[in-house]
């Protein structure tokens, strides 16, 4: 939380989506001005391997660099270079592509205490180790999933509050019943 809270002191890291707690998104990194902008050049790119959406915002910590791809897949490069630490591509029921209004695209990652947090569009929220990809734990976000359950799906980057992990779920507008219940409710209350 300290090193979070104290981005200023470590300009090098994007810690959280939005780069500090605030999310602010902003980098005080000074090495690019007005004088050296135009000396920029292509440093490396990584092929994720797809042409679907790509939305997320990268985190980078000490040096590497987390960010999820399409379906809740993760990857660790290394930020000087874009060489590959790992991969993680997690078991996704393909049928809750049918649940997103703009593809199955993943919105980031958290990194937090050596374990990064994504959630994949089938409403899996995930655990995994910085530094292998592991996974040490995943949670089902979908209360009573199968049993009449509405049609969502997560595209949200994950957020951390103290030693909560938060995510939230899409894909209501898909959703009839949840417009029956609505009017229902409505009509109860005149």
């Amino acid at each position: 939380w300290t090193r979070l809270r104290e981005t200023g002191v470590d300009p090098d890291q994007w810690l959280a989506n939005g780069r500090d707690w605030r999310a602010a998104y902003f980098s005080p990194l000074r090495q690019i001005d007005l004088n050296s902008v135009s000396r920029l050049g292509f440093a490396w790119s990584y092929d994720l391997g797809t042409a679907r959406g790509q939305e997320a915002t990268p985190i980078v910590v000490d040096g590497v660099m987390y960010v999820s791809g399409n379906w809740g897949r993760v990857y660790a490069l290394d930020a000087r270079t874009g060489a590959e630490r790992w991969t993680f591509i997690p078991e996704v029921d393909g049928q809750y592509g049918r649940f997103t209004c703009c593809d199955v695209v993943n919105r980031g990652v958290a990194v937090w205490k050596g374990r990064v947090y994504v959630g994949a569009l089938d409403g899996w929220l995930y655990a995994l180790d910085a530094a292998t990809g592991k996974v040490p734990w995943k949670a089902d976000t979908f209360i009573g999933r199968g049993r009449n359950t509405p049609q969502l799906a997560i595209t949200g980057a994950p957020q951390i509050a103290g030693d909560v992990v938060v995510i939230g779920q899409g894909g209501a507008d898909f959703v009839k019943v949840l417009d029956f219940g609505v009017a229902k409710a409505i009509s109860r209350s005149s």
